[in-house]
């Protein structure tokens, strides 16, 4: 018998998989099923709302809304442009004023937060997935979620690469073009492929 915390409530774990829905487990950063018909609905249900944003201007009547039903934990000061991509919608957190410009890509099964006063540039990618290094395993609908954490007042700039796991501190610049495999630290300024430290900008 092993005891493991998740989500402040404590799980009895036998030597079988505890029964949680594919959905929690994806939440907990668990190996989930994503050809699950409850995770495939999620999908759908963002594909669809996608759908309808992409086909309008962030101008237009009703498109706040709908941006607020596919990103219920996004300020109301906050604005993503659009077109716009991500798999989930409700794994995505934005932080007050911060801004999203066009053709980013958000793979937010793992979880992307967005701290407040944060510009990313177009064209950018913000990827949660870790899928199994065995192959045969990797044959499997099955993955991992790992969380990318940005913090506040950063500027990521266009056509940046943000892979899973990655946390950004505050007050953070990252070079166009950039590829991002490793945490940056607070108040400097990082480029290249990967992406490394140039500059403290304190």
């Amino acid at each position: 018998m092993q005891y493991f915390l998740l989500k402040n409530r404590i799980f009895v774990k036998y030597y079988s998989t505890y029964a949680m829905t594919e959905y929690e487990k994806m939440c907990n950063g668990l190996l989930y099923d994503f050809g699950s018909p409850e995770i495939e609905a999620l999908l759908a249900d963002c594909k669809e709302k996608l759908k309808r944003l992409n086909a309008m201007s962030r101008r237009d009547e009703g498109f706040k809304e709908l941006m607020h039903e596919l990103i219920p934990d996004m300020d109301v000061t906050a604005v993503v442009s659009t077109p716009f991509y991500c798999d989930i919608g409700r794994r995505i957190k934005i932080g007050a004023h911060s801004f999203v410009n066009k053709n980013c890509t958000f793979l937010d099964t793992g979880g992307i937060t967005i701290g407040s006063h944060t510009k990313i540039g177009p064209n950018c990618g913000f990827y949660t997935p870790q899928h199994p290094i065995d192959y045969i395993e990797r044959r499997r609908t099955v993955e991992t979620g790992e969380p990318i954490v940005i913090g506040d007042d950063c500027w990521i700039g266009g056509g940046v690469t943000i892979c899973p796991g990655v946390r950004i501190g505050d007050r953070v610049i990252i070079g166009a073009g950039s590829v991002v495999v490793h945490d940056i630290p607070s108040d400097t300024m990082a480029a290249g492929n990967p992406a490394v430290v140039k500059r403290h900008l304190k």
